[in-house]
Protein backbone atom coordinates (compact mmCIF):
# COMPACT_ATOMS: atom_id res chain seq x y z
CA UNK A 1 0.00 0.00 0.00
CA UNK A 2 1.03 3.60 -0.45
CA UNK A 3 0.51 6.75 1.56
CA UNK A 4 -2.72 7.55 -0.29
CA UNK A 5 -1.45 10.46 -2.39
CA UNK A 6 -3.16 9.17 -5.52
CA UNK A 7 -4.55 11.77 -7.90
CA UNK A 8 -7.49 9.49 -8.68
CA UNK A 9 -10.72 10.32 -6.82
CA UNK A 10 -11.98 7.61 -4.49
CA UNK A 11 -15.64 6.72 -4.16
CA UNK A 12 -16.74 6.11 -0.57
CA UNK A 13 -20.20 5.10 0.61
CA UNK A 14 -22.22 7.32 2.92
CA UNK A 15 -21.44 5.05 5.88
CA UNK A 16 -17.73 5.04 5.03
CA UNK A 17 -17.76 8.86 4.98
CA UNK A 18 -19.49 8.91 8.38
CA UNK A 19 -16.87 6.58 9.81
CA UNK A 20 -14.06 8.57 8.23
CA UNK A 21 -15.36 11.74 9.87
CA UNK A 22 -15.52 10.01 13.27
CA UNK A 23 -11.97 8.67 12.84
CA UNK A 24 -10.88 12.24 12.07
CA UNK A 25 -12.51 13.26 15.33
CA UNK A 26 -10.27 10.86 17.21
CA UNK A 27 -12.82 8.17 18.01
CA UNK A 28 -11.84 4.54 18.53
CA UNK A 29 -13.54 1.71 16.64
CA UNK A 30 -15.47 0.87 19.80
CA UNK A 31 -16.63 4.48 20.19
CA UNK A 32 -17.65 4.63 16.53
CA UNK A 33 -19.66 1.42 16.91
CA UNK A 34 -21.52 2.88 19.88
CA UNK A 35 -22.12 6.21 18.14
CA UNK A 36 -23.54 4.59 14.99
CA UNK A 37 -25.27 1.75 16.86
CA UNK A 38 -23.49 -0.95 14.86
CA UNK A 39 -21.11 -3.71 15.93
CA UNK A 40 -17.39 -3.08 16.35
CA UNK A 41 -16.75 -5.82 13.79
CA UNK A 42 -18.82 -3.88 11.24
CA UNK A 43 -16.76 -0.78 12.00
CA UNK A 44 -13.57 -2.82 11.59
CA UNK A 45 -14.79 -4.06 8.20
CA UNK A 46 -15.71 -0.55 7.03
CA UNK A 47 -12.32 0.80 8.08
CA UNK A 48 -10.54 -2.05 6.31
CA UNK A 49 -12.51 -1.24 3.14
CA UNK A 50 -11.73 2.48 3.47
CA UNK A 51 -8.01 1.79 3.93
CA UNK A 52 -8.04 -0.40 0.82
CA UNK A 53 -9.98 2.11 -1.29
CA UNK A 54 -7.74 4.99 -0.25
CA UNK A 55 -4.49 2.99 -0.46
CA UNK A 56 -3.56 4.05 3.07
CA UNK A 57 -1.87 1.82 5.62
CA UNK A 58 -3.18 3.14 8.93
CA UNK A 59 -5.50 5.66 10.62
CA UNK A 60 -2.91 8.46 10.58
CA UNK A 61 -2.33 8.10 6.84
CA UNK A 62 -6.09 7.84 6.35
CA UNK A 63 -6.78 11.11 8.20
CA UNK A 64 -3.99 12.77 6.21
CA UNK A 65 -5.60 11.51 3.00
CA UNK A 66 -9.03 12.71 4.15
CA UNK A 67 -7.68 16.18 4.89
CA UNK A 68 -5.90 16.39 1.53
CA UNK A 69 -9.06 15.35 -0.33
CA UNK A 70 -11.42 17.51 1.75
CA UNK A 71 -13.34 14.56 3.17
CA UNK A 72 -13.20 15.64 6.84
CA UNK A 73 -13.48 18.83 8.87
CA UNK A 74 -11.31 19.18 11.98
CA UNK A 75 -11.89 22.14 14.31
CA UNK A 76 -13.44 24.24 11.56
CA UNK A 77 -10.35 23.75 9.37
CA UNK A 78 -10.67 22.22 5.91
CA UNK A 79 -14.44 22.04 6.40
CA UNK A 80 -16.64 20.34 3.90
CA UNK A 81 -20.31 19.49 3.97
CA UNK A 82 -21.13 15.82 3.54
CA UNK A 83 -23.73 15.32 0.84
CA UNK A 84 -27.03 13.84 1.94
CA UNK A 85 -27.42 10.48 0.20
CA UNK A 86 -30.53 9.43 -1.67
CA UNK A 87 -30.06 5.93 -0.23
CA UNK A 88 -27.65 4.77 2.46
CA UNK A 89 -25.96 2.19 0.19
CA UNK A 90 -25.18 4.52 -2.70
CA UNK A 91 -21.63 5.54 -3.48
CA UNK A 92 -20.93 9.23 -2.90
CA UNK A 93 -18.37 11.16 -4.96
CA UNK A 94 -18.21 14.75 -3.70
Amino acid sequence: MTDGDSSTPVSLSWRELQILELIGGGMTNHDIAQELEISKRTVDNHISNILTKTSTENRVALVRWALLWGKVCIDEVNCCALPIPAQSNEEVVP
